[in-house]
């Protein structure tokens, strides 16, 4: 649910590419060698095309305390990719004519800004222009105690509204908390059991359902972030996020369940041709993005130290899910090498080279630099024998040094580069290039 990266990035290249039926099965074992043997990251892969597994694997530990190993059954928090879901659960609703998805959310709870404005559709879409209570600061002061359908609503009614509905679109995780409680009120039952059995139960996804407290004897996964080294994070209580990133899931039944709802087996061809219609830049519950000429759609997920990513490309029949409880090598770069077997791109396999510099070497690179390019400023600072940045409102990152001024933090793909003489850093992520200079 939470964005933690500096600039957040999609998979963007632009090229033709051609196709082949043979996955390169060893490109990506050599990509999971390395980053096994480099403690780069911990998490599982299922590549699946029509129902048929391509490639499957998973490594790291699922609790590193007691060097629990993970494997291709171990369950992780999918984050945001819970919105799929529950944008699912909407539109099967629709279909038994227990709501419209033009009506107005005003009966169910007129205290929130706007109510008598706002449509389901809205909420889907992400245009409904109720405030994303996870982007406040007091968020991380309350996300792991339990809290009451009211508190919530209290929660998300209490700021204004950041735009008119349906006049610009704005991801909030607020919206799909709405729709998990107005689905409650539908049925008479908790989000859980709706899920079991409206999706979950009927398409055999027996390793999918609503998560809670991580219980190993179920093969879940705690998840972890690294600074110096893998530090356990605290867990959200399930009753915060709801329908927007509360559900545990696997690999193997997240490309099941992709290719189920593609296949009209989900929700109808028309629930889903609606999922898949946008309006501005979200569809419901699904994002569409871009590789080389072809698009696949799909969604990520984020939640406490848990990454995940799930696409289909509909022409191929072809799904990919990732899902990390603890990682350096971004979840996106890992699909890309996912994408690049199938497809037969090239794909350049990391080596992890780093160099060694001395704490007095990294003093000329501390201080604080601004950019006229984007509002953000990122504060270079010293901890130990290492570097680390920090963006405005953010929390720090460690850069690893590739050379003698060139850093990196590879989780978010960012590449700074320090011009000493002329005060100034260039930072690269994706393809984007932005100049700040020391304030």
């Amino acid at each position: 649910m939470l964005k933690r990266v500096i600039i957040a990035s999609l998979l963007t290249l632009t090229a033709n590419t051609s196709f082949s039926q043979n996955f390169n099965h060893q490109r990506l074992d050599s990509l999971f060698n390395i980053l096994e043997a480099k403690d780069k990251y911990m998490g599982s892969i299922a590549v699946s095309q029509n129902g048929k597994t391509l490639y499957t694997r998973a490594i790291g530990y699922s609790d590193i305390e007691s060097s629990l190993k993970a494997d291709t059954k171990t369950k992780y928090k999918i984050g945001s990719i819970s919105k799929m879901f529950t944008a699912a659960l909407i539109l099967k609703a629709v279909e038994e004519n227990k709501l419209s998805l033009d009506q107005t959310i005003d009966k169910y709870y007129p205290q929130i800004p706007n109510a008598n404005k706002i449509t389901i559709t809205q909420l889907l879409r992400h245009r409904s222009g109720i405030h994303n209570f996870t982007n406040d600061k007091a968020y991380m002061t309350y996300n792991t105690q339990a809290k009451s359908e009211k508190e919530m609503i209290e929660i998300i009614a209490g700021p204004k509204s950041d735009f008119e509905p349906d006049t610009q679109s704005e991801y909030s995780n607020s919206n799909y908390v709405v729709l998990s409680y107005i689905l409650q009120k539908l049925y008479g039952k908790p989000y859980a059991d709706i899920l079991k059995t409206k999706i979950t139960t009927p398409a055999g996804l027996t390793s999918t359902y609503f998560g809670g407290k991580t219980d190993l004897r179920k093969n879940e996964s705690y998840s972890y972030r690294f600074n110096d080294k893998w530090t356990k994070e605290t867990e959200t209580d399930p009753s915060i996020p709801m329908g927007a990133g509360t559900i545990v899931s696997t690999p193997a039944n997240l490309t099941t369940f992709i290719e189920k709802l593609f296949a009209g087996k989900i929700v109808s061809d028309r629930s889903l041709d609606s999922m898949k219609t946008f309006n501005g830049t979200f569809g419901m519950g699904m994002f569409k993005l871009p590789y080389f000429e072809k698009y696949c759609y799909g969604h990520t997920g984020g939640i406490d130290g848990f990454q995940s990513v799930l696409v289909y490309f509909p022409e191929e029949k072809l799904s990919v899910a990732l899902t990390s409880n603890g990682l350096i090598y971004a979840n996106n770069d890992i699909l890309l090498c996912a994408l690049s077997c199938y497809f037969n791109r090239p794909f350049e396999i990391p080596t992890f080279k780093t160099v060694e510099l001395k704490p007095e070497e990294l003093d000329q690179f501390l201080g604080n630099y601004a950019s006229t390019q984007i509002p953000l400023k990122i504060q270079i600072k010293k901890i130990g024998n290492k570097l680390f940045g920090q963006a405005t409102g953010q929390s720090s990152f460690p850069l690893e040094a590739i050379s003698a001024n060139t850093f990196q933090f590879e989780t978010a793909g960012v590449v700074i580069e320090f011009n000493t003489e002329k005060k100034q850093m260039t930072l690269k992520q994706k393809g984007q290039v932005f100049l700040f200079t020391k304030e």
